[in-house]
């Protein structure tokens, strides 16, 4: 396909700091001793309790690399992301964008730089619009383009994650779930984004739709030299994507290391814990041998 009128993103020299373990590049994104408290009200005649989702969370995302952020239900990992996002506003803390400061009243721009592909592809969609209008949305908001430029844009990107031009005018109802996290990825990339929060993408599809939908990301960071944080408790796929990960656990980041070092040498008890109990797929059977197949 022609992406002639498709800026693709470049990917930054790699010539940044390298402090953490596996680290490579510039940093495209950094949180800074991040947390999330919640307030509990607990009755007329006690004091207020607290619930800290996030606790003191530091954390860089180099540019070009795929981070992979795992652990329990509950532990904080979604509650990281919407911070990211600018949909929640963190407690204490801040977060970082090539180096500058993300302003909280700033959300709109922020969005054209860091995208996110929510866990329900169904419940992300607005069932009130068709494929071409969401994903033409961001475009609209932001002023970029006429009609003819956007609807432009827009077919070239579905084009690009597989979506066929019958379903353009189609609702999210009269999709399968594939094709609808097809749509939102290409609802987060047609702002040509530098990074992508993935939370759970492919949870809510079974395992032959969840590798081809790994397989597009996959193909979609090599073509736009995009930045992934790729969030799941699912460690088989992430032992087959990622170049880094990051274990969480009660809201803090208790090891980070390289792919290679978390699933040959994990060093702490939580992180040795949650690769115990993970099932080993028979080999040929189960989802990591079908991401990268041809």
């Amino acid at each position: 396909m022609n992406m002639d009128d498709m800026d693709k993103l470049q990917p930054a020299p790699s010539d940044g700091p390298r402090d953490e373990p596996g680290a490579q590049g510039d940093i495209a994104l950094e949180l800074c001793a991040l947390s999330k408290v919640y307030q509990l009200k607990r009755g007329m005649f006690k004091a207020p309790g607290e619930i800290r989702a996030v606790n003191d969370v530091s954390l860089r995302l180099y540019r070009g690399e795929t981070l992979g952020l795992v652990g329990e239900s509950g532990c904080g990992k979604s509650t990281l992301a919407k911070m990211l996002l600018g949909l929640l506003e963190p407690s204490s803390g801040n977060v970082l964008f090539n180096g500058r400061e993300v302003d909280p009243g700033e959300r709109k721009e922020h969005a054209r730089h860091i995208q996110p592909i929510f866990q329900d592809p169904y419940s992300s969609l607005n069932p009130r619009k068709t494929v071409a209008e969401i994903v033409g949305l961001p475009l609209k908001i932001h002023g970029i383009g006429n009609g003819a430029e956007r609807d432009k844009k827009v077919r070239q990107i579905l084009d690009l994650v597989g979506m066929p031009e019958r379903t353009y005018g189609q609702y999210p109802n009269q999709l399968s779930g594939g094709q609808r996290q097809r749509v939102a990825i290409a609802r987060a990339l047609i702002l040509r984004p530098d990074v992508l929060i993935c939370d759970e993408p492919t949870s809510a599809l079974d395992v032959s739709v969840q590798a081809q939908i790994l397989n597009l990301l996959l193909d979609l960071k090599a073509e736009f030299g995009l930045t992934y944080l790729f969030i799941s408790h699912d460690l088989g796929v992430v032992e087959h994507l990622v170049d880094r990960v990051a274990v969480m656990n009660k809201g803090s980041i208790v090891e980070l290391q390289t792919r290679e070092k978390i699933f040959s040498d994990a060093q702490h008890p939580y992180t040795r814990m949650l690769l115990a109990s993970a099932l080993t797929p028979e080999p040929g059977r189960g989802l990591p041998e079908l991401i990268g197949a041809a």
